[in-house]
């Protein structure tokens, strides 16, 4: 269907609907036929690049599956375009856990045993919302794990600064501070 089909509702009288008018004769007849070669063509071409794509999305695509017991780790803010810490959201953990699957609901959905803290979220969440935990023994748990809101995202609160810059530009003076964040690791000090 056209894009302008699907807005209004109807077909849009081009040149190309005019060799359908019936009897009568039209001024350009080689233009109409060209100007259908030509949408052909078009047509061809994007059927061409979708069924490219789809064997691209296709290829990447698979689907989870996980099974009662499993760990898995729960993405922290699904809400795309939320800005999670400074402007970027760069430095924010993606996903949080790891937690233990308790039963499958559906074909594509999960109960996981999530920690009292986190009582006031749903426990039953989309599997596009799952990140399979792979064992790691360099992996170390927090032991306590961020306080998440209803909307799946929480607050990071700053512990202690360490160190302190001061850059001097021609107009500006930019300030740069290390800060040690709660529930971060060393490693992540910012």
């Amino acid at each position: 269907m056209a894009p302008y089909e699907a807005f209004y509702g109807n077909k849009c009288w081009t040149p190309l609907l005019w060799d359908k008018v019936g009897e009568k004769r039209i001024v350009g007849p080689e233009f109409v036929e060209e100007t259908c070669k030509a949408v052909d063509q078009i047509k061809n071409r994007v059927k061409t690049a979708q069924v490219r794509q789809k064997h691209y999305a296709d290829k990447r695509c698979r689907d989870l599956e996980f099974t009662v017991g499993d760990k898995v780790f729960l993405k922290v803010s699904p809400v795309r375009g939320l800005k999670r810490f400074r402007k970027k959201g760069k430095l924010c953990p993606r996903y949080g856990g790891p937690y233990e699957i308790l039963s499958r609901c559906g074909k594509v959905a999960y109960q996981l045993a999530l920690p009292p803290a986190m009582s006031s979220v749903h426990n039953v969440f989309h599997v596009s919302l799952l990140k399979k935990y792979v064992r790691d023994p360099l992996h170390i748990l927090v032991a306590d794990p961020p306080d998440l809101t209803e909307d799946l995202t929480f607050e990071v609160v700053p512990i202690k600064l360490i160190s302190r810059k001061i850059q001097q530009l021609r107009r500006h003076t930019i300030h740069y501070v290390k800060v040690v964040w709660k529930s971060q690791d060393v490693e992540e000090i910012t």
